[in-house]
């Protein structure tokens, strides 16, 4: 029905590790005595490559483009696969890599394939993902709040 890869970006981004609590403040510190490039340069020990992306992938920690929120930094450096997104203000830092789709598409779509079936068999017989009831009997006791 719908054709994700057709929109798909040239490269995306994944979750390489993300810190809060004291990690995080020790890598806060690092970013503000010697740069955010000492602290990517630290933080790529925890890349392991295909097995790093893997479970990206597996776990959902994929991205069109780099997560961050208006508090965050996010900083590229020139040449580098590697982004580092920070917050001083909520305690966190993170490290992302770029990595091509195109790599992961037999992984992407044996993964795609056995999210989706397992759904569809279970309501292929009612056609609808929704339980049918008579939605002109009010339900005592329900309220909706917006």
């Amino acid at each position: 029905m719908f054709d994700d890869h057709a929109n798909a970006p040239a490269s995306r981004w994944i979750s390489v590790v993300f810190l809060r609590g004291e990690e995080a403040n020790e890598m806060l510190d690092l970013i503000s005595d010697s740069g955010p490039a000492s602290a990517i340069e630290h933080l790529q020990q925890w890349d392991f490559g295909d097995e790093t992306t893997d479970a990206a992938l597996t776990n959902g920690y994929v991205y069109d483009r780099i997560p961050a929120a208006i508090t965050d930094r996010t900083v590229e450096v020139g040449g580098s696969p590697y982004a580092l997104t920070y917050s001083s203000s909520f305690g966190y830092v993170s490290l992302l890599r770029r990595y091509s789709p195109s790599d992961d598409t037999a992984f992407a779509s044996e993964v795609g394939t056995q999210a989706i079936h397992p759904a569809r068999a279970r309501h292929a017989d009612t056609g609808t993902w929704a339980a049918a009831r008579n939605r002109s009997t009010p339900s005592a006791g329900h309220m909706v709040s917006l």
